[in-house]
């Protein structure tokens, strides 16, 4: 259901909550380092985030990314239909354009199920609720 980009957007962002304040800045690299991805990559992510609002960037010397306490009370579904897009809760899951409820795909049912829990699984966790596990050792963002 999420491609690649947007499962990195989230790690992303529970580093950048788990490691950043206004204080300390975290920069692309050690992001990518820390969640092995590319460079390239999160720099792009970081910046879509940023012009969202859903996490900050300050240049310069002394410049980074970071997030603040209250971006870290926003539910990660905000970071999946920034990435995403809006559509992504209610999209099919074999991709048809014309797939409803009166017009079905072969696994209409069964996929709206599991579309519907990740949807709310995304809505009811914010950022700060993924970052505690890895902060206490508990969950990890590399595998």
């Amino acid at each position: 259901m999420l491609s690649h980009t947007c499962k990195t957007a989230i790690k992303a962002v529970i580093y950048l909550s788990c490691k950043s304040s206004l204080q300390n800045k975290v920069s692309i690299k050690e992001v990518a380092e820390q969640i092995n991805a590319s460079e390239h990559t999160i720099g792009k992510i970081l910046q879509q985030l940023a012009r969202q609002g859903l996490i900050n960037s300050l240049k310069g010397p002394s410049g980074g990314f970071f997030i603040t306490e209250a971006q870290q009370q926003q539910p990660i579904s905000n970071i999946v239909e920034t990435i995403e897009g809006k559509q992504i809760f209610k999209e099919c899951g074999l991709g048809l354009s014309k797939c409803s409820e009166t017009h079905p795909c072969p696994i209409h049912n069964e996929y709206k199920v599991v579309r519907d829990l990740i949807e709310k699984i995304f809505r009811d966790k914010c950022v700060k609720d993924l970052c505690d596990p890895v902060s206490n050792g508990l969950a990890y963002l590399i595998g």
